[in-house]
């Protein structure tokens, strides 16, 4: 059956209603002990990696859907809607490239026409520093269902890819809504289709909810959802540690972040962040991947997660994020750590 004709079932309606129930219900307390973190956490790893999302594809219904969920979390944070007409959705107009044709030939044909991301706002309390952004940022998508079932399984949950790095960026705003104002505005956005090449995060950079100048740095978070042996147990890495001060200024301020121990897998380029800093941002994406068996297959389900480990990871930035977004500090590209611009932007 397409998804195009599906309708939701009993469970996703369900599910549906906790996305806009459960949020509320922690909105109303203080910054959330590792148990309250470890509950949003599981929470929202239940919704979006759920069978009954059939694997987030890109340009979906079932993407909508995770951004539908994403808004409602930011709403019942009392955050400001960042998107189309002051909402937290962003709906981004798509024609795909005969690249991504070829691409989405291996999954369930389905209509394509547009994505979604879910864009919130915690403005900045500082007179001055306000006008300066401090952007979190994660993708939505999977890859959705495929044509032909693996081994009985056809759905590509996505659950380190990027769930993990969705769930972390609706954490932080958790944490940063419970707690005093930042003293810089701080936005948060999840993108839709990077999968099939940075869809959302180009239509952000298209139609930004600030100038891009005021971004003085991007964090994207992807795959979070695992411990990398190739790293000290608890620690995370930052794609292109190398190209900027950002990284070493946040380990200085207690983040658990060392150089991508993949330099050969080209990771820097290969996430949404590489869209933000194609246009001088310092835009980097903090990970966990240890190249598991498990990347773009169906077996990215949540029985692979160590929430003990990704619960750690997301309560471990909370410091160095609040850190960044009230100190006056600026960070900056190294020489030669600056990617090549892309063309202008229509």
């Amino acid at each position: 059956m397409r998804l195009s004709t599906r309708v939701l079932s009993p469970v996703a309606s369900l599910l549906l209603f906790c996305a806009a129930g459960l949020p509320a219900a922690f909105a109303a307390k203080k910054p959330a002990p590792t148990a309250e973190l470890s509950r949003t956490v599981h929470a929202d790893m239940d919704f979006l990696a759920a069978d009954e999302m059939h694997g987030r594809g890109s340009l979906t219904r079932d993407e909508h859907l995770a951004a539908q969920y994403c808004a409602s979390v930011f709403e019942s944070l009392g955050l400001k809607g960042a998107g189309d007409n002051g909402s937290f959705l962003q709906k981004i107009p798509v024609t795909l490239s005969e690249r991504a044709q070829k691409r989405i030939a291996r999954y369930e044909d389905v209509p394509r026409a547009s994505t979604w991301n879910a864009i919130a706002t915690l403005p900045g309390s500082d007179p001055t520093l306000k006008s300066e952004v401090v952007l979190l940022t994660a993708h939505l998508d999977h890859l959705g269902v495929a044509a032909q079932p693996v081994n009985g399984d056809s759905i590509y949950n996505g659950a380190d890819d990027d769930a993990s790095g969705t769930t972390a960026v609706l954490n932080l705003a958790r944490v940063l809504a419970h707690g005093p104002a930042p003293k810089r505005t701080v936005i948060f956005a999840l993108f839709g289709s990077e999968e099939l090449g940075g869809y959302g995060a180009r239509g952000f950079l298209d139609h930004p909810p600030v100038p891009l100048t005021s971004i003085v740095a991007n964090l994207e978070f992807e795959m979070i959802g695992r411990p990398d042996p190739a790293v000290p147990e608890g620690t995370l890495w930052l794609t292109g540690y190398e190209r900027s001060n950002l990284g070493p200024t946040l380990a200085a301020h207690g983040a658990h972040l060392v150089a991508d121990p993949h330099p050969d897998q080209h990771f820097f380029e290969r996430s949404d962040n590489i869209q933000l800093a194609r246009q001088g941002t310092i835009a980097q994406t903090v990970s966990s991947f240890g190249l598991h068996k498990d990347y773009h297959q169906v077996s990215d389900e949540i029985g692979t997660i160590d929430f003990t480990h990704m619960v750690a990871a997301i309560q471990s930035m909370e410091g160095p994020v609040r850190w960044l977004a009230d100190t006056k500090w600026k960070p900056e590209w190294k020489p030669g750590g600056k990617p090549e611009p892309t063309a202008p932007r229509q």
